[in-house]
């Protein structure tokens, strides 16, 4: 199928495996993939009640009723909101828009505001975004004379409300080919069917929500976004222009990523700090000056929200690590505080899930009332809309997705939806389901990545969920260069080399990856591949998601003594070995790090080093102490520091003539006083003072002279021995030659006689 795809849509074999490894399966399908824009709509009237929802409004547009569109305050609902806004303008209807306040309404449509739309005389009542679980709600309309209909994306409960319809592709028996929509979706098929055509105008603004949302980035969702982001790159709303100048985008070629890290999470911000009607009427706005205003109001909300989500998620993980310290008996974390704000703490259930990967819900909790609100984030494998919806006798107020969802429960609750839902997952969930795994969709090799490449890749896109972008894998590179970049150096730069070809890699925030990679290491790395264009040229660069090393490494810090500079590593990893008492004093080391001392001639302690860090802080008496310490095992890293004060191998050994001059001159003079006259000894001869107390120390291990307080006595008739009989001699040479081979060899020398030792391990 692959030499098919090549062949019939002239694509190379690296986009052509992309597709394969996306379930597409037929040169059709890919063809419709690749060039989704030349595909079709599908009907609207294909989705369950969308046809009794265009009578009910064609009728209230003839007969000029009040029509109010009751939205949400997120993107989502605030672009479905404007998409109806601007569909009913069209239409010439009678109309205004509503959104709840989060922090006095709450979510969806509430009693106390239907009520009062009634009494303002509005007679229809149309929602986007939501109201799939507001059973009371519609009953309350239903009695007080208001019609009611629900446009939705959210999963549909056991029980729906009593409407006028209710147009949500997920409901039971609703033919409609495509279930994935946004909100958006929704209410632009719902402004499809009332305008009699697809309003390819509302685009730019249905893009928002689809993205924002976070909704499955195929078959109809792909189109409204691939063709929605050129209308948004071309739109002249004042509203997005100015929206786009003010997070610097309004001069880029415009992808999914602009929506859903810029432009989505600033309208968010409105609904998550206040009411989110300012985020409607910017996109809306006809007036560019009012534009600027609105979108300068929005971006400063979105900076303040950034510090309360920053601030939350501190106190989160402190209440983490003080009172779930046992990750393994809590499969899912919920945790609740009082006075947090509650429209950004689904945020923050998110950067938990990113932090401890596993299911989270966070709550504010509210003491005069009772109450407990809060949102939750999933993982793959925990359905958390499943799960909650088996705790319905405690979740009076519920709804979402399979990876997010939205509550308010009593307080007193709060400790058995825990329970239940800790017991929930130890049933679905395995000890692997709580390892992240970054899916990869092609391995490939460096010569393989070229520009024409990039760019085929790039038909692939608008990405997002279900149609991520290409994750690739290079396996085995070697490094020629990397260097810390940033102002802070908090980036990484490294150019990787293969086969004879080389690229760029870019990991931003990577930058402590520089001290845990060897240069001599072989890394596989994990990442997307973009073009850097710089001063006209363009190359291709891999964005750096994550590295792995599979061989141990070896970290050359002979010399060093402040080892705090090293990045922070895991305590639990990080093995200490020194084997002279004084080192420690010596060399500033991080606390908490193990140590293990080990003199000479005493008995190896039991530590397993497998996969652990370990440092050599200063050099052994013999290199065996080394050899037998990692007999056996084979560390993930060593670092070697190997500290030490004498330095015998640039300190002349005498030679046996020395010996033999020195010997003759004690006999002559059988008593030398070596405090008084050593000094001047060692002048005459040209010899160092260490040279001469070195001397005398051979002697007195060979038994030659006594030495009582300084004193030197040649002892008479002695057995004649070789220099190597002396234990200070043979130290002398041996350390010597062990200075040679572990501190002033080459980083490759040292590293071959660890790799000596341990392919000595594996034959045994």
């Amino acid at each position: 199928m692959e030499q098919q795809f090549v062949a019939e849509l002239n694509i190379s074999p690296l986009v052509a495996n992309l597709l394969l490894n996306r379930g597409i399966s037929s040169v059709e399908e890919a063809r419709d993939f690749l060039y989704i824009e030349k595909t079709e709509f599908h009907d609207p009237f294909l989705m369950k009640g969308m046809r009794q929802a265009v009578e009910r409004i064609e009728t209230a547009i003839t007969n000029q009723e009040k029509i109010l569109i009751f939205g949400d305050y997120d993107a989502d609902g605030v672009s479905s909101t404007t998409v109806m806004v601007e569909t009913l303008k069209m239409l010439g209807a009678e109309f205004q828009f509503y959104i709840p306040n989060r922090f006095t309404e709450g979510y969806g449509p509430n009693e106390p505001a239907l009520r009062r739309a009634k009494e303002e005389g509005f007679s229809l009542v149309i929602t986007v975004d939501t109201g799939i679980s507001a059973v009371h709600e519609a009953n309350v309309a239903k009695e007080i004379g208001l019609d009611f209909i629900i446009t939705d994306h959210h999963e549909p409960p056991p029980v729906l409300p009593d409407s006028c319809s209710i147009v949500n592709p997920k409901q039971e028996d609703c033919n409609y080919p495509f279930k994935g929509l946004a909100g958006v979706g929704v209410a632009w098929k719902l402004s499809h069917a009332l305008l009699g055509e697809a309003p390819e105008e509302l685009l730019d603004i249905a893009v928002i929500g689809t993205i924002a949302d976070l909704v499955p980035l195929v078959d109809e969702n792909r189109l409204i976004a691939k063709k929605g982001l050129k209308a948004l790159q071309n739109t002249t709303r004042p509203g997005l222009r100015a929206l786009k100048k003010i997070t610097g985008i309004d001069d880029k070629e415009l992808n999914a990523d602009h929506v859903g890290f810029a432009i989505g999470p600033r309208i968010n911000a409105v609904g998550r700090l206040d009411s989110a009607t300012p985020a409607v009427e910017l996109l809306i706005c006809e007036d560019m000056s009012e534009a600027e205003r609105l979108a300068a109001e929005i971006d400063e909300l979105n900076k303040v929200r950034q510090g309360i989500v920053n601030e939350i998620t501190e106190e989160a993980v402190e209440i983490v690590e003080k009172e779930y310290a046992s990750l393994d008996e809590n499969k899912v974390l919920v945790i609740a505080k009082e006075g947090w704000n509650s429209g950004v703490i689904g945020i923050v259930a998110s950067r938990l899930v990113e932090r401890y990967y596993r299911p989270t819900i966070v709550l504010t909790i509210d003491r005069e009332k009772g109450l407990a609100k809060g949102s939750a984030r999933s993982i793959e494998g925990f359905d958390m809309f499943k799960n909650l919806s088996e705790s319905r006798d405690i979740l009076p107020h519920f709804g979402g997705h399979p990876m997010a969802a939205g509550l308010t429960m009593k307080l007193e609750n709060l400790n058995e939806l825990r329970s239940r839902l800790n017991f929930q997952a130890t049933e679905v969930l395995t000890e692997e389901d709580y390892i992240p795994i970054t899916k990869v969709d092609l391995v490939v090799s460096i010569n393989e990545i070229k520009l024409p490449v990039i760019e085929e890749m790039n038909l692939l896109a608008p990405f997002g969920v279900s149609n991520p972008t290409p994750k690739v894998v290079i396996e085995e590179a070697k490094l020629s260069q990397m260097k810390r970049i940033g102002s802070e150096e908090t980036h990484l730069k490294m150019l990787l080399e293969g086969n004879g070809h080389t690229i760029d890699c870019v990991g931003f925030h990577c930058g402590y990856l520089y001290e845990e990679i060897s240069m001599t290491s072989k890394i596989s790395t994990v990442g997307t591949l973009s073009i850097n264009e710089w001063n006209g040229h363009c190359k291709p660069q891999l964005l750096l998601e994550d590295v792995a090393v599979d061989h141990w490494q070896l970290f050359d810090l002979r010399g060093s003594k402040n080892l705090k500079k090293i990045h922070q590593l895991p305590k639990e990893k990080v093995v200490c070995i020194y084997f002279n008492e004084d080192t420690i004093a010596s060399i500033d080391l991080v606390e908490d790090y193990q140590l293990v001392y080990i003199p000479y001639e005493a008995q190896l302690p039991t530590i397993d080093l497998s996969g652990q860090y370990v440092f050599l802080l200063d050099l052994p008496v013999e290199k065996k102490q080394i050899e037998q310490l990692l007999n056996g095992k084979t560390p993930e890293r060593i670092y070697t520091i190997f500290n030490h004060k004498e330095d015998h191998f640039f300190t002349t050994i005498p030679s046996r003539e020395h010996f033999k001059w020195f010997y003759a001159f004690l006999t002559k003079q059988q008593n030398f006083d070596l405090e008084r006259h050593g000094l001047q000894l060692a002048k005459h001869k040209g010899w160092s003072k260490d040279t001469i107390d070195f001397m005398v120390k051979v002697f007195f291990d060979l038994e030659f002279v006594t030495i009582n307080n300084g004193l030197i006595s040649i002892c008479k008739n002695v057995e004649k021995k070789d220099l190597n009989q002396s234990k200070t001699y043979k130290r002398k040479q041996e350390q010597a030659r062990l200075e040679n081979d572990l501190y002033y060899s080459s980083y490759n020398e040292l590293k071959a006689w660890f790799e000596q030792i341990f392919s000595v391990q594996s034959v045994k």
